[in-house]
């Protein structure tokens, strides 16, 4: 893409009704905007972050034998009474309207109902158990208080995966398997290392789930943390009791704010019994099918990598999810070089940014690309080309090189 032809524009100013870091410098680098509290659009930049984001989600649900669907978002309200989960005193973040004929009808916030509604068609026997079945699909959650960006949204697109198992055997262990797939998620996105699987409540969904949590500053959550034994337990189930379940200290724990970037629920026969969803075992014996819940929250994640990732200057991708791997400058004397060098990485296919305009200072191209973030700097310049080519620099380093020109090609190419 060139820059030129990009037609948002990144704002030196953190807009006035927002606080959270991730809103601020998303809004400020053109990658998001907001259209009411809660509620935002993704820009060129920040849709191509969040398909990355989801293309590595996808890849890792199919690697554990998730089948992907699409389900509707109106939901019938019939359906919802028969689990009590209708009710707005049962739950309060509902988005209802009517249809023109009178009929009532809400905007999912979940589809556990749905889901195992469906699955009345699909499952009789044992035989046709377990299934794995998961979409990535819009969400709509009437929440009291929108906040801290896109951590907090009124709409925002979820993954959300559902396990019909025989018993609680199999399910415990696509649940670990489920489990570890996050994790895969959660390194390939680069958060890793600051991410937590977390003991909590379950709310409407179970009685008891497993967060994952990522430390920050800017987190709505209190966790306590067993550094050494890469485990936490958030603060609304802190009891003596839960630690000695789990064989924690409190001396070995330590008081973090964190963000939730998933969660998973054993939810046993919580749906499948109200519904209706059973299946024959080997004898015949009609049983209800167990369930299990799995989400994450793609704009929840991405602010947290944003939060994590990012210095005085803007945000620092990591590759796997930045918008371009590489951000090329031209600067005077090297226009040329610098149309010639894209013009080949974009014919291998390398995904890259150029900076062709001219109606910007130097500094304020160099203060853009750091605020937009992209790992791999790449500037052509007069004075660059007579030091023997370009002068390459990552977004998280101090450290410059002049490298020439087919050589970069071949370094991104590895």
């Amino acid at each position: 893409m060139r820059q030129s032809k990009l037609f948002t524009k990144t704002r030196k100013e953190a807009p006035k009704d927002e606080t959270s870091k991730n809103a601020i410098l998303l809004t400020r680098g053109g990658f998001i905007n907001k259209e009411m509290a809660g509620v935002y659009s993704y820009l060129p930049l920040g849709f191509k972050v969040l398909q990355k984001i989801e293309n590595i989600i996808r890849e890792e649900m199919n690697a554990i034998g998730g089948a992907e669907l699409l389900l509707t978002t109106l939901q019938d309200a019939e359906l919802w009474k028969t689990s009590d989960r209708w009710d707005d005193k049962a739950v309060d973040i509902w988005l209802k309207t009517k249809l023109a004929n009178g009929k009532e009808v809400g905007l999912a916030w979940t589809h556990e109902e749905s889901m195992a509604n469906l699955m009345k068609h699909h499952i009789d026997s044992y035989k046709d158990l377990p299934i794995y079945t998961y979409q990535i699909q819009t969400k709509f959650r009437n929440e009291l208080r929108a906040k801290s960006g896109l951590m907090r949204g009124r709409e925002f697109l979820m993954k959300d995966l559902y396990s019909f198992t025989k018993n609680e055997k199999e399910l415990e262990e696509f649940y670990e398997k489920c489990a570890a797939a996050y994790m895969k998620i959660f390194e390939r996105v680069g958060i890793a290392g600051k991410t937590y699987r977390t003991f909590a409540a379950g709310g409407s969904f179970s009685k008891f789930s497993d967060e994952f949590q990522t430390l920050s500053e800017a987190g709505e959550d209190t966790i306590y943390v067993d550094t050494k034994k890469k485990i936490a337990v958030n603060k609304e189930v802190y009891t003596d009791d839960v630690l000695k379940e789990l064989g924690l200290k409190k001396e070995d724990l330590r008081e973090e704010k964190a963000i939730e970037v998933g969660n998973i629920f054993k939810q046993g026969t919580r749906f499948s019994e109200p519904l209706g969803l059973m299946y024959k075992d080997e004898k015949g014996i009609k049983k209800p099918v167990i369930m299990g819940a799995y989400g994450i929250g793609l704009g929840r994640l991405m602010a947290a990598i944003v939060e994590t990732h990012n210095d005085e200057k803007g945000i620092m991708w990591p590759e796997s999810v930045a918008p371009f791997v590489a951000h090329i400058v031209a600067f005077s004397g090297g226009e040329k070089e610098a149309r010639e060098l894209y013009e080949k990485m974009v014919a291998q296919n390398l995904e890259v940014l150029y900076d062709d305009r001219r109606d910007l200072s130097p500094g304020e191209k160099l203060a853009e690309a750091d605020l937009i973030g992209i790992p791999k700097r790449i500037i052509v310049s007069e004075k660059s080309l007579k030091a023997g080519g370009a002068e390459v620099k990552m977004r998280d380093s101090e450290k410059t090189e002049i490298v020439p020109l087919k050589d970069i090609i071949l370094k991104n190419v590895k």
